[in-house]
């Protein structure tokens, strides 16, 4: 940005720029019912939880026209925020408005509500007494202050971080193909799990694992801790199902609790989060120091090397199968998060395969695996570009 583009940037208020919206649906019966999601913004609510989780008493639902915005009222800090493709309902559990397209461009202003620097301020603006389940009304989001270049501007800095998105997004999704790919190989070899059409014995985890261990969740700073310092995992670390390092929280105590340093070889478990993502399971393969479990996941210790790999253990608990078993067993509300106990999740029963068979299956997926570390450090990377493009962007440095 030149001195004299950085001299037309002015901070404004986003409500004077934006206003709420709250059209009910009524008798409205034929537009679409959507979900506002971390990573995807407007996802259609069948197609994200694949099945029908919202009401069919639509009437109350919100009735949001093309371009205007909505947020989880409770989950913003996280990111829920995006733009609707067209006519939708939603929730009553979203916030929406309209902005003025006269003096914002969309996409910038859904890039920096999005941003590590919007994010940081959304627990200031929140109000209620559980953490995670502060509420932020379009009356207290109005008091944002946004920095406003020229349209031009905007709709220039849009497209440099939409071009980064889009090579994250490829990245994810190769990693999402590999997994595929492994979970082939597990069905070649071991079957459905929850069938078990392989008549292999059947065990509780109960008997399987000596421990299913949480961490904590301290105080953390809105940015992903460096290289040299103790970060806490986010759950999008696993959400995949590939295991995410760079998706962390620099951890802002001075002292971390070593007990919880993930290290190779950890199964890692989700067991809170929305319905669609929880019971999300990864193994990591590799991964760097000084990163923290949180206490939304779950560690889990084999008991027995000789009777179950940790290989065999991840790929059967990511199975569609047996992890939809698992995901029924949640509880909480279906339009929020939901969790799985140690105790339900203790009471699975999962095929024993023969040792050999296990080890096999290691050596089958071991080429699969050095890819996937491939991709990772590739995203890693990605994500470290994304973040300082932000950072630069909002700073008027793009």
């Amino acid at each position: 940005m030149t001195a004299l583009q950085q001299k037309r940037t002015t901070n404004v208020f986003l409500g004077s720029i934006a206003a709420s919206t709250s059209a009910r649906a009524g008798d409205r019966i034929d537009v679409p019912v959507y979900s506002v999601t971390k990573h995807r913004g407007f996802v259609p609510s069948a197609e994200y939880f694949s099945k029908q989780v919202f009401s069919r008493e639509l009437s109350n639902y919100k009735l949001i026209s093309s371009g205007d915005f909505a947020y989880a009222t409770i989950h913003l800090d996280e990111g829920s925020i995006g733009i609707a493709p067209e006519d939708a309902l939603v929730s009553p559990m979203y916030t929406s408005f309209r902005v003025d397209h006269s003096l914002v461009d969309a996409d910038y202003l859904v890039r920096f509500l999005k941003s590590p620097k919007a994010l940081a301020t959304y627990p200031s603006l929140g109000k209620g007494s559980a953490e995670r389940r502060r509420s932020i009304s379009f009356q207290r989001l109005a008091e944002l202050q946004v920095p406003l270049p020229p349209l031009p501007e905007q709709r220039r800095i849009a497209a440099i971080l939409d071009k980064a998105d889009q090579l994250r997004t490829q990245r994810r999704e190769a990693l999402a193909h590999l997994n595929t790919l492994t979970q082939s190989i597990f069905d070649e070899m071991f079957g459905d799990p929850v069938a078990n059409e392989m008549r292999w014995t059947k065990e509780p985890l109960s008997e399987l694992l000596s421990a299913i261990e949480s961490g904590k969740s301290p105080v953390c700073l809105a940015r992903p801790a460096a290289s040299n310092e103790w970060g806490i995992l986010k759950l999008g670390a696993i959400s995949t199902q590939s295991w995410l390092p760079s998706q962390n929280k620099a951890l802002a105590e001075s002292e971390p609790d070593r007990r919880f340093e993930v290290e190779a070889g950890d199964v890692l478990f989700s067991r809170k989060n929305t319905p669609a993502l929880v019971a999300a399971v990864c193994m990591v393969n590799k991964t760097r120091s000084q990163l923290l479990l949180p206490d939304l996941i779950f560690r889990l210790r084999i008991a027995d090397s000789s009777i179950i790999t940790n290989t065999y253990l991840a790929s059967v608990l990511q199975n569609q199968n047996q992890r939809e078993e698992i995901q029924s067993m949640a509880t909480g509300s279906a339009q929020s998060m939901v969790n799985i106990s140690k105790a339900k999740l203790m009471s699975v029963s999962i095929p024993v395969p023969p040792l050999d068979l296990q080890q096999t299956f290691l050596r089958r997926v071991a080429g699969i695996d050095s890819l996937k570390e491939q991709y990772r450090a590739q995203l890693a990377e990605l994500d470290t570009l994304s973040s300082s493009l932000q950072y630069r962007a909002f700073s008027g440095e793009l």
